[in-house]
């Protein structure tokens, strides 16, 4: 379906109105009328950019991690590289938040459980596989993972206090050889 530059406009607005009722609300909340109300488009319109609330859904968490910017990175620093790579994708803009959104939804709903374990194959795992060679590179990489999901759900979604005024500086230095070693040694 080709779409117009009007079009793109109202997608994109789409898109924002479901992440802000995901974020504030939950699921649950994020209706496709909840959405179009919000947008201020015919909920038809909606069903005609997204096809159904799992399309939207679907759509509203889609997770670019950007390791590609991480290119081609010394193997010896690749713990500390990543570590300090997942912090800025995290306390950055608007899809940064799809992300902690995905990582709050994805121990309740289906859905974002099986989209959290695309990208683990498709992003981290085939990251690791390129930089590595390792022919474990998933079990590596879902070490890393084990590592960086905590960071997160203890930074950014239980707000533990010591994570929460952790400086990133300190955060890579306790990290960043952690995950090294998985890289690495698994």
């Amino acid at each position: 379906m080709a779409f117009t530059e009007r079009s793109a406009a109202t997608r994109s607005s789409i898109l924002a109105a479901a992440r802000k009722l995901l974020i504030e609300r939950g699921y649950e909340a994020m209706t496709i009328r909840a959405v179009a109300s919000m947008v201020g488009v015919d909920p038809s319109m909606v069903m005609r950019y997204y096809g159904s609330k799992a399309g939207l859904f679907s759509a509203a968490v889609d997770v670019d991690l950007k390791l590609a910017a991480v290119d081609d990175p010394p193997v010896e620093r690749l713990g500390e590289l990543l570590v300090r790579h997942f912090l800025a994708r995290w306390e950055g803009d608007l899809s940064d938040d799809v992300l902690i959104l995905l990582l709050r939804s994805a121990s309740t709903n289906p859905m974002a459980a099986e989209r959290m374990r695309e990208v683990f194959e498709t992003q981290i795992a085939a990251f690791i596989g390129r930089v590595t060679g390792a022919d474990d590179a998933a079990y590596r990489a879902g070490l890393v993972s084990t590592q960086m999901l905590g960071l997160a759900l203890t930074r950014y979604i239980l707000r533990l206090p010591p994570m929460v005024e952790a400086e990133v500086d300190d955060l890579v230095r306790d990290i960043g050889p952690v995950i090294q070693r998985y890289v690495t040694s698994a």
